[in-house]
């Protein structure tokens, strides 16, 4: 919520620099273009790379939980086919048996969302600062005054849209090893 109230400052910070400098610098034309960053950041090699890199890495781990997953349901399965049949101490064994795994299912998954996440979020603020970089070089080599992100306009023209432009110029200077 509070990101929201602070794009939504930004937003009319920035619309009231471009009304105002707009009044301000008669003779000088502002020049403005949209981006979508989120787009531009996701749609890198980079990123593509690291979301394989990711997959491959944890991979693994997400097929144990799989396989964890298949072994609770086995024994919940086992619990209603024999009920009736079991005796008492056979059917807590299995109850017993089922919240272990249980448990061990909940802790190792919360373990590789963590694990994911922190190398995701890794992954992101390093191609989210060099895109930021790329976009200011961008708006200093075209001589742009204002940068407004897409998601926070209503509407656009689509010349005025650098998002595939900053995607290049970062693959070009970031090349995927």
């Amino acid at each position: 919520m509070a990101y929201a109230g602070n794009r939504l400052r930004t937003m009319i910070w920035l619309i009231s620099i471009v009304l105002t400098g707009g009044m301000l610098a008669s003779a000088a034309e502002l020049t403005v273009a949209v981006i979508d960053f989120q787009q531009a950041v996701l749609a890198t090699q980079e990123i593509q790379k690291a979301q394989k890199d990711l997959e491959a890495e944890f991979g693994p781990r997400q097929q144990e939980l799989q396989k964890l997953q298949q072994e609770i349901q086995n024994i919940q399965d086992q619990l209603i086919k024999m009920q009736g049949k079991l005796t008492p101490q056979a059917q807590r064994d299995l109850q017993m048996e089922s919240e272990r795994k249980q448990r061990e299912f909940q802790r190792k998954s919360e373990d590789l969302q963590a694990d994911v996440e922190y190398r995701r979020q890794e992954v992101l603020q390093r191609v989210s600062q060099r895109m930021r970089d790329i976009v200011q070089k961008l708006a200093a080599s075209k001589n742009i005054d204002v940068i407004i992100d897409a998601d926070s306009t209503l509407y656009f023209k689509p010349a005025l849209d650098l998002t595939k432009e900053a995607t290049a110029e970062y693959d070009k200077l970031y090349p995927v090893k």
